[in-house]
């Protein structure tokens, strides 16, 4: 089994500019989210974390391999897709500088299926190498999206990845099978009041 989760919120995350391969820490919030993510894992048996380097995802991977006593390690492969020109912008300030075909421009963005690439080719390593144990990898919402599309061998897949959110999938004969998609219950945290009395 392996589980594939985005990083915890930043600040570029919350004014909706590209991040690609700036490293922007996670905020207060992506922290608080990172720890609650090892809350979850607490009681289940992985065995190794695989994370982007970048700072958003390793320090969510860290927060995680704490709780569990695991190896981390990195790996380039799954860092975010690099947006050349378009980093650090918003979609507004795209459209003002470029008009709204931007993404059929050459602003140096990386091609999908190079993102699909290497990040596939990166969990396939690590599945074999690692072959009976539980990898977690950690990564980015663009990769991520474009890793589920070749582990799934399903060129429609498109959905937007919820910070520190979840997917679970195990190999099978026929290939990859999603176990649990997109999920963050985790961060659904019940508020218990106090007594005033």
């Amino acid at each position: 089994m392996i589980g594939v989760i985005r990083h915890g919120r930043t600040n570029w995350n919350e004014k909706g500019r590209l991040q690609g391969l700036t490293d922007i820490p996670l905020n207060e919030e992506g922290r608080k989210q990172a720890e609650r993510l090892a809350t979850r894992f607490h009681e289940e048996k992985w065995d190794l974390i695989v994370s982007s380097p970048l700072s958003r995802a390793y320090d969510t991977a860290n927060a995680v391999a704490k709780r569990l006593n695991i190896p981390l390690i990195t790996d380039e492969r799954l860092v975010e897709r690099g947006f050349g020109k378009a980093e650090g912008t918003t979609e507004e300030k795209r459209v003002r500088l470029w008009g709204k075909d931007w993404r059929s421009l050459e602003l140096g963005i990386e091609p999908q299926e190079v993102v699909m690439q290497r990040s596939l080719e990166c969990v396939e390593e690590m599945s074999s190498e690692h072959q009976g144990k539980g990898v977690l990898f950690v990564s980015h919402g663009n990769t991520i999206n474009q890793l589920v599309k070749g582990l799934l061998k399903d060129p429609s897949f498109d959905e937007k990845l919820n910070n520190t959110s979840v997917s679970l999938f195990r190999k099978e004969e026929d290939g990859w099978v999603c176990k649990l998609l997109n999920c963050t219950k985790h961060l659904e945290v019940v508020e218990t009041n106090a007594s005033t009395h």
